[in-house]
C-alpha cells in the first residue's frame, strides 16, 4: 500500500497519529458519491501523505465488493480490500480497511480508506481537492516584494522583476512568481504538461529556448488558482533547481528536490 491512515478519536503509535476532521469529505466513483462524511479522521504516518479514513456508516457498502487481496502493516495490522462497482465501471481494490487492527490503533476497526488516484473526484465541503488531502499543518504564504529577482537560463537573462511575489510553502524551496511582462518575450514555448496541487490548483507549463538549448517544462503558472492563493494568478515561476536565480544580485543556491 502506498497510502495508509487511521480512524476516529485522536490516537498515536509513534509512527502513526490520527486526528478528527470536521470538514465534509466526499469521494466519487463512476458519478456516485461512494463516501460522504463530516466525521472522517486524518491518518498521519511517518513518510506518507495524510489519508482520510471514513466511518463505515458513511460509506456506500452496497457498491463495494470484498476481494481476496490482503496486506500487512506492522503499525496498523492486516488490511482487507474492496472493489468499487459504480457507473458501469469496476475499480479494483480501491478501498481498504483494518477489520482487526493491532491493539495500539483499535479505532481503525470502524473505518475504511480509499486510494486517491483511483477515485474520479474528491471534495472538501464543495471545493474539489487535487492529488491528496490538504494537510492542516501545511502552510502556503504568498508575499509581495520589491527585491530584484533575475532568472538566467543557459547563461541568458530571461526574466527580471522588482515586483515579484514570493511563495513560501512548508518543506519546499521559495518560489519566485513574476509578472509575464517581466519575462523576455519570444523565449517561452507552451507545453502540454499540466499538474495539480491541492494547495494551489492546476498549473500550466512552458519550456525555454535559450543558450542554444531547449529547457523543457521549467516555467509554470496557475491561471486560476484556488481561492486560498489568489496572489499568484497568472504569474510565472521558474524551477530554482534548473535555473540560476539572483535575488538583489546574489545568486541563489540551487535546491536539491525531486524536481532537480
Amino acid at each position: 500500500m502506498t497510502q495508509t491512515a487511521e480512524p476516529a478519536a485522536t490516537g498515536t503509535t509513534g509512527r502513526v497519529r490520527t486526528e478528527p476532521n470536521q470538514r465534509r469529505v466526499r469521494v466519487f466513483f463512476g458519478g456516485e458519491a461512494i463516501a460522504d462524511s463530516s466525521r472522517t479522521v486524518y491518518l498521519f504516518e511517518t513518510g506518507h501523505l495524510p489519508v482520510y479514513y471514513f466511518p463505515r456508516g458513511d460509506v456506500r457498502f452496497d457498491l463495494l465488493e470484498p476481494t481476496s487481496q490482503h496486506t500487512h502493516c506492522p503499525y496498523k495490522g492486516d488490511a482487507s480490500y474492496y472493489s468499487v462497482v459504480a457507473g458501469g465501471r469496476r475499480y479494483e481494490n480501491a478501498v481498504w480497511a483494518y477489520p482487526e487492527p493491532i491493539a495500539s490503533v483499535p479505532q481503525l476497526r470502524d473505518y475504511v480508506a480509499f486510494y486517491w488516484d483511483q477515485a474520479d473526484a474528491w471534495y472538501e465541503e464543495d471545493d474539489e481537492v487535487f492529488r491528496h488531502p490538504r494537510d492542516p499543518y501545511h502552510r502556503v504564504d504568498v508575499l509581495s516584494s520589491s527585491r530584484l529577482v533575475q532568472v538566467r537560463v543557459g547563461g541568458v537573462l530571461v526574466a527580471e522583476s522588482r515586483r515579484p511575489r514570493l511563495l513560501f510553502e512548508t518543506g519546499l524551496p521559495v518560489r519566485y512568481y513574476l509578472p509575464k511582462l517581466d519575462v523576455r518575450p519570444g523565449l517561452l514555448i507552451p507545453s502540454p504538461k499540466r499538474t495539480r496541487c491541492p494547495y494551489k490548483g492546476e498549473a500550466v507549463y512552458w519550456s525555454v529556448r535559450a543558450g542554444g538549448e531547449l529547457h523543457e517544462d521549467i516555467v509554470w503558472s496557475y491561471p486560476a488558482p484556488i481561492p486560498e492563493t489568489p496572489k499568484i494568478e497568472n504569474l510565472l515561476a521558474f524551477y530554482n533547481e534548473k535555473t540560476d536565480i539572483l535575488v538583489d544580485g546574489v545568486l541563489q543556491e540551487r535546491p536539491v528536490t525531486k524536481w532537480s
